[in-house]
């Protein structure tokens, strides 16, 4: 066995252990890291939210894609109060670039565009390692159905991308205790027909396959009618909808059209007046941060258990 001189062997104790390398999987890369990112980006409120539920606010210069849709809730202001949002919607190569960012926390329509400026190949040149949430592999990619478990990998990945694998490995266990406890009573059976209800009124933006509305309501024991739609969130049409006549109607909150207003839409359409969730006034609202991948599924599924033991 080979030996360092004296002063080698100081210096190498000195220095401490070298960091070992960690390596992730990120929809179809392999991507690894020599050490902890430092001056990381997010992009979009749910993806932000994961970031700062593990702790990762100090290794953060900003956030984007927020305002431009989007709003904070108090606890979300808190978090990232002292952290600037560097684009109000989709971030440019150069506003990424401009941060000196070391890390970029997107997904595909979730920050990026599949040929668009801002990709994991496009970064690459300067430096930023990309991480991408797994629900929006889809649009890359051969995917199963969406699934909690897209929730949860994105954070055991992002722990173990930040060293901070305890903290990701805790969240995740006490995420599955609480899904458990929340669904030990949901019936299987008759599941209850629903519909989520993005946007749109010439022609409703909604969940398919992919997206993770679907696994919120097949959790909480619904199922989506738009579950056979082999998209992740999409465009279908109103014929569509009638014709698969919801029980319950999943109204997502966000921008400048009001859940009221949404729902006050389809109660004075006369088109869906034999709706059975119109005519039963079957309706929730779950928030944007809700229905999109992050910590507040569990609440979002929460929610929808409790309306669909009401039907």
């Amino acid at each position: 066995m080979k030996t360092l001189p004296n002063a080698l062997l100081v210096l190498a104790l000195a220095a401490g252990p070298v960091a070992a390398e960690t390596t992730v999987q990120s929809c179809d890369r392999t991507v690894t890291f020599d050490a902890p990112p430092e001056r990381a980006i997010s992009n979009d409120v749910n993806l932000t939210e994961m970031m700062l539920v593990l702790g990762l606010a100090d290794r953060m210069v900003g956030y984007t894609g927020i305002s431009g849709w989007k709003t904070l809730d108090e606890d979300m202001r808190a978090g990232v109060e002292a952290l600037p949002e560097l684009s109000e919607k989709y971030p440019t190569k150069e506003v990424l670039v401009g941060a000196d960012a070391d890390f970029f926390f997107a997904g595909w329509n979730y920050g990026m565009k599949v040929g668009g400026e801002v990709t994991p190949e496009t970064l690459a040149p300067f430096g930023i390692d990309v991480y991408e949430l797994t629900e929006s592999c889809i649009h890359i990619m051969e995917k199963d159905k969406a699934s909690i478990e897209d929730m949860y990998a994105d954070l055991l990945n992002l722990g173990r991308i930040f060293d901070v694998e305890d903290r990701a490995a805790e969240l995740v266990a006490g995420y599955r205790a609480e899904l458990a406890a929340l669904t030990d009573g949901v019936e299987a059976g008759d599941p209850p027909r629903v519909f989520v209800y993005d946007s749109g009124e010439d022609a409703p933006f909604t969940a398919g396959r992919y997206a993770m509305p679907t696994a919120l309501i097949e959790a909480a024991g619904g199922r989506n009618i738009m579950d056979d739609f082999e998209k992740s969130w999409a465009t279908v049409t109103w014929e569509e909808v009638v014709e698969r006549n919801p029980e319950i109607v999943v109204i997502v909150n966000y921008g400048e059209v009001t859940a009221e207003q949404k729902r006050a839409f389809m109660v004075s359409n006369p088109a869906f007046a034999a709706l059975d969730a119109v005519r039963n006034d079957r309706f929730v609202t779950l928030e944007y941060v809700e229905a999109t991948p992050g910590p507040r599924n569990i609440e979002a599924i929460a929610t929808l258990a409790d309306a669909f033991r009401a039907r």
